[in-house]
């Protein structure tokens, strides 16, 4: 009887401890799942930056090429006349060339109607010229705003694409036209199909229109309305692709933007980590799919707890371990994702906001030899008058060591004005700058920074400036302009027995008008059309990128004025107009 007893207590504590141990594992096995669930939630939004920033760059990269090939003096006058077919076929193959080289899917160019008058893909079965796209949203916000964008199926190619427009304007300021870029995402969604991840782009109706994996593009996140569906059959937006609704089913809610989500996937029903990120830029949202994974070591260390303690202790002094190790991977991770981002978008910034800045220093580096040479006359004259004064103050001469001294302060004074004068130079300056300012000024300050190139080349320098000259604009930028001209007619004059170089300031009406001649021989008439483009150059390979005329186009055009080239006798004639800034 008392062994049957204590076998009976026996059987007892262990049907105790194995309850015990079976409550306790799966306790500790749903811990573990919500824990892991909370923590790949939290990562969430780290993956769904780095994502975003890879999508926002590849835009970036492309947003600014419609608006400067709008200002595109051929692609201008092509749209102020009647446009034949050897104009057609010249604007097609220059759309090609650049398309070619900017890597973009394609570029077009449509009149005032909407008409696409040229392409980059005018030689192939889908080409766009011909074809009318004034029904395209991107068009009416280019006519009325002046830039557009808008993500559709091509209703001519049938391949989706986002398209980024910018309105090309005549000579009286009056829209004429739209240039528009089309981007492609196929080598996104390529990169993006690299892991396990499902991610989507959905656009502000919920219709998901980029998708790294089959099946997913097209689909309705919510129902749409009447409103919206009669916009899309309007706009052809996304032109005979089927919207299916897709079903999902909240499971539990982890922050505004996380869920877990049971989904009528196009692969099956299956539960997803479902989170999203508003893209304010492009009015469109990006969502991250994972499926709730729980690590093996988790369930297998809550299970084995219940066990023993000792058992426990093991297990979770390894699961410690495993956890420290894994905190440590994912800093690591985290660190260098932040600094690849970091990197990547001061990369951005400095090529958007560089372009100027290095035509500048490309100019200080082809004058600092000269300038280098000017300032060390001065140096060397100033060693050999301290020693004059020196052997003046030994003998007590103090009058004529005073005297000494007057040579001495007039160079130092030329090279504090210099040194002074290139740092301003050389600095960036603000954009949108328009202060009150004497152009003669800024001619006087470009020549001194070329002062020794003038000497030392023996130029025939004739200058004729009204002074004052009041404009408003950005002094720094002005001299970086008047720069670029004497330096393409100092180069034009190397070789030339001649070299007599004009500068002359005039008052026409309301208008300031700087001109620069030189007697290099002038521009050919083949290439007199196309000096102010962008990487058009007629130096040879490694003297010139083609780029300073262009930037100092699209800076005089900024401040409103305008910059012509034409030929006269024996050389180039440049000339730059601005209004005549009244005082305030």
């Amino acid at each position: 009887m008392p062994l049957t007893s204590r076998a009976l207590r026996l059987a007892l504590y262990c049907l105790l401890i194995l309850a015990g141990a079976v409550i306790a594992g799966g306790w500790a096995v749903r811990q573990a799942e919500q824990h892991a669930l909370e923590e790949s939630a939290r990562r969430g939004p780290e993956q769904l930056s780095l994502y975003a920033n890879s999508l926002h760059t590849l835009i970036e990269r492309y947003r600014a090429l419609p608006a400067v090939l709008a200002l595109d003096s051929e692609l201008v006058a092509a749209l102020s006349a009647p446009i034949t077919p050897e104009v057609q076929a010249s604007l097609n193959q220059k759309l090609e060339r650049i398309n070619g080289a900017a890597q973009s899917s394609t570029l077009e160019l449509l009149d005032r109607t909407g008409l696409a008058v040229a392409a980059s893909n005018w030689n192939t079965s889908n080409s766009y010229v011909g074809h009318n796209y004034g029904f395209r949203p991107y068009f009416s916000q280019t006519r009325s705003q002046g830039s557009g964008r808008f993500y559709a199926v091509g209703v001519t190619s049938g391949i989706p694409g986002y398209f980024l427009s910018s309105a090309v304007l005549d000579a009286q300021g009056q829209f004429s036209g739209a240039m528009v870029v089309k981007l492609e995402f196929p080598q996104l969604e390529r990169e993006w199909n690299h892991g396990n991840d499902i991610l989507l782009v959905s656009d502000a109706r919920g219709i998901v229109f980029i998708a790294n994996q089959p099946g997913w593009r097209y689909r309705l996140l919510r129902p749409l309305s009447d409103s919206d569906r009669s916009e899309i059959t309007l706009t052809r937006q996304y032109h005979n692709q089927p919207l299916t609704l897709l079903k999902t089913h909240t499971l539990r809610s982890f922050a505004e933007n996380s869920f877990l989500t049971r989904v009528d996937a196009p692969t099956g029903a299956a539960d997803y980590l479902w989170e999203s990120l508003p893209l304010t830029a492009e009015g469109w949202t990006l969502h991250l799919l994972r499926h709730p994974v729980v690590a093996a070591e988790d369930s297998r260390n809550a299970a084995l707890a219940a066990i023993g303690l000792w058992l426990t202790l093991v297990f979770s002094g390894l699961f410690l371990l495993q956890r420290w190790r894994l905190g440590r991977l994912r800093q690591r991770n985290r660190e260098e994702l932040e600094q690849l981002v970091e990197a990547r978008t001061r990369d951005l910034r400095t090529a958007q906001d560089g372009l100027v800045q290095s035509a500048k220093l490309a100019a200080l580096g082809q004058m600092s030899a000269a300038l280098a040479h000017e300032i060390n006359q001065p140096l060397t004259a100033q060693r050999m008058q301290l020693a004059t004064l020196r052997l003046l103050l030994d003998h007590g001469r103090v009058d004529d060591a005073y005297k000494a001294l007057v040579p001495l302060e007039q160079m130092l004074t030329r090279m504090a004005a210099l040194t002074g004068h290139l740092k301003t130079y050389a600095r960036q300056s603000p954009s949108g700058l328009r202060e009150r300012l004497d152009l003669a000024s800024v001619v006087d300050q470009s020549l001194q920074l070329l002062e020794p190139r003038l000497k030392e080349e023996e130029i025939d320098l004739q200058v004729e400036l009204v002074r004052p000259a009041w404009v408003r604009g950005d002094a720094i930028r002005l001299e970086q302009v008047l720069i670029n001209l004497l330096h393409n007619a100092l180069d034009a004059m190397a070789d030339k027995p001649r070299k007599q170089l004009q500068i002359r300031i005039e008052a026409d009406q309301q208008l300031w008008k700087l001109s620069v001649s030189d007697s290099g021989g002038g521009i050919a008439e083949e290439h007199l059309g196309k000096v102010f483009d962008p990487f058009f150059t007629t130096k040879p390979v490694g003297e010139g990128l083609g780029l300073g005329l262009a930037v100092s186009y699209a800076i005089v055009h900024e401040i409103g004025g305008r910059l012509t080239a034409c030929n006269q006798v024996d050389g180039a004639l440049f000339t730059l107009t601005l209004p005549i800034a009244q005082e305030s």
